[in-house]
């Protein structure tokens, strides 16, 4: 199957799959915010959503993208590497995601380069969700996926 053919057979599960992904970060996540772990002003998808409208947002909207961004990547992964749903494609996946935060996202929402405007720590403090990121995608997908039979293992 080439990568449109498996978004338009697996479609629905990879959606689900990717907002059950972002679900389970969310949890993580902003508990962490709240208690004011992550050495970050703000989580980055607020940042952005705030980038873009150019204004205070309220949190669930970075919630929002969030979600829409998770979902977007767990669904591309599905529609890319399936039925090869191996715990290398997903790390190769969440770590190409935390360089693209890193020089792109954080000079976008002034941060600087690295997130070193910031502080160095962004740099280990970001790649923490991105790996989580990569355990949930390939556990997820395995959870959705995998044959009764086990013909999927990878």
């Amino acid at each position: 199957m080439d990568l449109l053919e498996n978004l338009r057979a697996h479609w629905g599960k990879a959606f689900s799959l990717g907002l059950l992904n972002g679900l389970l970060l969310s949890a993580i996540m902003v508990p962490a915010f709240q208690a004011g772990i992550p050495p970050m002003p703000k989580p980055p998808s607020l940042a952005f959503a705030e980038t873009l409208f150019g204004h205070s947002l309220p949190l669930f909207a970075g919630l929002l993208f969030h979600l829409a961004y998770v979902t977007f990547w767990s669904m591309a992964f599905i529609a890319g590497a399936y039925p090869r749903l191996t715990i290398l494609r997903a790390l190769g996946l969440g770590l190409a995601l935390w360089i693209v935060i890193l020089v792109v996202f954080f000079p976008v929402v002034g941060w600087g380069f690295l997130g070193l405007g910031v502080s160095p720590k962004l740099i280990v403090a970001s790649l923490i969700p991105h790996l989580l990121f990569a355990v949930f995608l390939w556990g997820l997908g395995h959870a959705f996926f995998l044959r009764r039979g086990g013909s999927d293992r990878s």
